[in-house]
């Protein structure tokens, strides 16, 4: 569970994210993570780049979990990054999503 004294941390809006992000977001209906969600970017050193493995049932919401990830360390660092999904349909929808 996430801490009482970093709850925030659930909003999107508290990670640095850049304006138009969160706008697009917000229009998605999407303004705050589930617990497990935030537990998994607050682990270790997973925002500095180290490796994450998680698991959770489909539609759970682990792509936001990688998009939040692939966002910060792209902006932070100014280096591409490779996204692998497993259906072109997904990849199509994402590659329209994050542009």
């Amino acid at each position: 569970n996430v801490p009482e004294d970093q709850a925030d941390k659930l909003l999107l809006a508290s990670w640095g994210l850049p304006k138009a992000v969160l706008e697009k977001y917000h229009s998605l209906g999407v303004v705050q993570m589930f617990e497990w969600q935030a537990e998994c970017l607050m682990l270790g050193q997973v925002l500095e780049g180290k490796n994450l493995v998680y698991s959770a049932p489909t539609s759970a919401g682990k792509t936001l979990v990688a998009e939040l990830l692939i966002l910060k360390r792209v902006l932070e660092t100014r280096k591409k990054a490779l996204l692998i999904l497993p259906f072109v349909s997904l990849a199509k929808e994402k590659k329209c999503y994050l542009q």
